[in-house]
């Protein structure tokens, strides 16, 4: 009755059976993975946000496939001031729902049933449903540690096959937190060129770098055919919001021949509504104090995770760079998910065990550092009493 591309596994893993046991037995977890920005006790300017919403102009319909031109506007201004790619244009942008939506337009630009896309790994594991749903066959190529997270191209090379349509790139990564360096962005566009690649880079997490120094954007990336996604839900920390976009770039022909296709598969769907669409210019200004208080956070977490650790010689942070997690190496005495039950049953502290990202074997977690601060700070005591 269903297709193949929705046979994925549906009964809940040991893991979340031991949270909703728990949870059920009215426990208060310390929950060390929370993502969503809205639940841990950020300030937003509500009047702002919902006023922005209520805007006359919504009551017209006026469809435009790639998505209102003034939201498109602010999007490029938010490219121009955030990251200074001058040369952005409102025409390379198309407005998406989300970057999910994202991925499965350019995916289904790209590919033909059962062609492939090189991912990385660790990484979220979004990909794997996108891809499902695409028809679309992902590859990994690892990333390798060493004082800091690298790409590996001889796994590149070996992992390229004749249906090899593309390569995604996440920057900085979620969870490892590592950007593109230059080096590998030359390595990589030469790879790309080589072998009529196309590049796809996630770069929700873009503005969150640790370190005070801007990183730069794809989207101005000249020199193969580039496709830049990021949305509201990392950049103003909106995910309700609902809007996101893809910034096209590369050889101008062949980033107008991209542009035009798109333009169709967007218009077939017109996901995006007024309301929100006219809200943008609005809630895009929003990250000027939201992006603020969750640096403060990241940081000041950071800072308590690597002060705890100083007192303990068993566990270490990797090294990060930017966006709103960290991984945290652990004595292999079990599991990563045998442990993470361990911490939730024992501690009641919640955290996610590395092959939720697919880190090649275990000793590894990942904790949310935009958990409140006196939470993570408790937590991470718990789970250090135990490690």
């Amino acid at each position: 009755m269903f297709s193949d591309r929705t046979n994925w596994k549906l009964a809940r893993n040991r893991f979340t059976q031991a949270l909703d046991e728990v949870r059920a037995a009215g426990a208060v977890i310390l929950d060390l993975t929370i993502s969503n920005p809205t639940r841990v006790g950020l300030h937003y300017d509500q009047q702002a946000i919902l006023g922005a919403l209520a805007s006359a102009r919504a009551l017209d319909y006026d469809p435009q496939s790639k998505g209102l031109r003034e939201a498109r506007d602010a999007v490029a201004k938010y490219y121009r001031e955030q990251h200074r790619v001058r040369s952005i244009d409102a025409e390379q942008i198309v407005l998406t729902t989300s970057t999910s939506e994202g991925y499965s337009y350019v995916f289904r630009l790209l590919c033909n049933p059962g062609d492939e896309l090189l991912v990385p790994k660790p990484s979220y594991p979004l990909f794997e449903f996108l891809a499902d749903l695409q028809d679309v066959k992902l590859i990994p190529y690892p990333l390798l540690y060493d004082h800091g997270w690298q790409m590996d191209f001889p796994s590149l090379e070996r992992a390229l096959a004749p249906r090899t349509r593309g390569v995604v790139v996440v920057h900085p990564n979620n969870p490892t937190g590592s950007y593109v360096q230059a080096r590998e962005l030359e390595l990589l566009n030469a790879f790309c060129r080589k072998h009529g690649l196309a590049l796809i880079v996630d770069e929700v997490f873009l503005d969150y770098t640790h370190y005070g120094q801007p990183r730069p954007s794809f989207a101005a990336n000249p020199d193969v055919l580039t496709f830049t996604l990021s949305g509201l839900s990392k950049v103003s920390a909106l995910p309700q919001m609902k809007v996101a976009w893809v910034v096209t770039s590369g050889p101008p022909a062949e980033a107008a021949a991209a542009i035009a296709r798109l333009e169709v598969i967007a218009d077939t769907y017109l996901s995006m509504n007024a309301p929100i669409q006219w809200a943008t210019p609005v809630l895009l200004k929003q990250r000027q104090s939201i992006q603020e208080q969750l640096l403060g956070r990241v940081r000041g977490n950071l800072g308590e995770l690597d002060r705890q650790l100083a007192a303990q010689k068993s566990c270490q942070r990797l090294h990060v760079e930017g966006g709103w997690y960290a991984v945290l190496r652990v004595p292999v005495t079990r599991s990563d998910e045998d442990l993470a039950i361990k911490l939730l049953r024992e501690k009641l502290v919640l955290v996610h065990p590395g092959h939720f990202y697919d880190f090649p074997s275990d000793g590894y977690l990942v904790l949310s550092l935009i958990t409140p601060e006196a939470e993570f700070a408790e937590g991470m005591r718990r789970t250090l009493d135990i490690l």
